[in-house]
């Protein structure tokens, strides 16, 4: 698949990336005490209002959190005010036959691999380990980065998955990483032109440097957890998402934008999910 800039600068592409919506089949589903399709709608209706520019959005995983087919419409149907592609990979809460009976439609694609414009590339891996909440690669997800890091060497490489494959300094959290991180970090090495790789799954806002790679996370759209606090712990910051440009001389530029301070603010008494 190919994507091509709809911007006035047809050399750089901009992406949208909203993560970990957990939606339910009821309208009034919570999650620690937020409504979660009442923050999704919020932050795709703050997109609009802001008249974001962007030419496709990801979703990095968990846009369920009950499975159901009816929530994945409720993704659907938020979305489609931004009349923009989507592409998506599962999260460790998704079921995949119910992501497939309501994705792909028109707007929304599961895809492994695109072109982003005339200079970049995106691959997508699938790090879902089905019932249990860590992550691993198996081999034929890293033969596939593999193979395309290798077929379009001269591109720029943006890597997306929804486990984070380095730790994020919380106990509870990076005991649900991606698992055999380092079979990633193998490919990674032998080949030059990754700058970027993408995840959610930490409902928090990481961006480090490892080895020159640029290793990103992303806040959720509904409760955030607390960062470096080895026990769980919410945290107090509102809903976000990541805004991403990715130019044609290899340099990503990038923010997370949230909600209004106080927006959803969960239920801080609660000791896990």
């Amino acid at each position: 698949m190919k994507l091509s800039s709809t911007a006035e600068d047809t050399t750089s592409i901009k992406l949208l990336q909203i993560t970990d919506t957990h939606l339910f089949a009821p309208a009034d589903g919570s999650l620690l005490s937020v409504r979660t399709l009442d923050s999704f709608q919020a932050v795709v209706r703050n997109v609009v209002e802001r008249s974001v520019q962007f030419d496709a959005i990801l979703a990095t995983g968990d846009i369920s959190q009950d499975h159901s087919s009816e929530s994945y419409q409720r993704f659907a149907d938020g979305i489609e005010e931004l009349h923009k592609p989507c592409f998506w990979l599962p999260g460790n809460h998704d079921f995949k036959p119910n992501m497939g009976s309501v994705f792909p439609s028109q707007q929304i694609h599961h895809i492994e691999h695109a072109l982003l414009g005339e200079h970049w590339q995106v691959v997508m891996l699938d790090s879902q380990v089905v019932g249990v909440p860590h992550g691993r690669l198996s081999e034929q997800q890293l033969a596939l980065l593999d193979t395309k890091l290798a077929e379009y060497s001269e591109r720029h490489t943006l890597v997306l998955l929804h486990h984070h494959p380095v730790l994020v300094g919380s106990a509870w959290l990076d005991q649900h990483s991606l698992k055999d991180s380092e079979d990633f970090w193998q490919v990674v090495r032998k080949h030059s032109n990754v700058k970027a790789v993408l995840c959610g799954h930490v409902h928090q806002d990481m961006d480090v440097d490892i080895e020159g790679v640029r290793v990103m996370a992303t806040p959720s759209t509904c409760v955030q957890f607390k960062p470096n606090s080895d026990d769980f712990a919410l945290d107090k910051q509102s809903p976000g998402w990541r805004e991403l440009e990715l130019r044609s001389d290899g340099v990503l530029e990038t923010s997370v934008e949230r909600l209004r301070l106080g927006s959803f603010l969960p239920d801080f008494s609660a000791d896990g999910y």
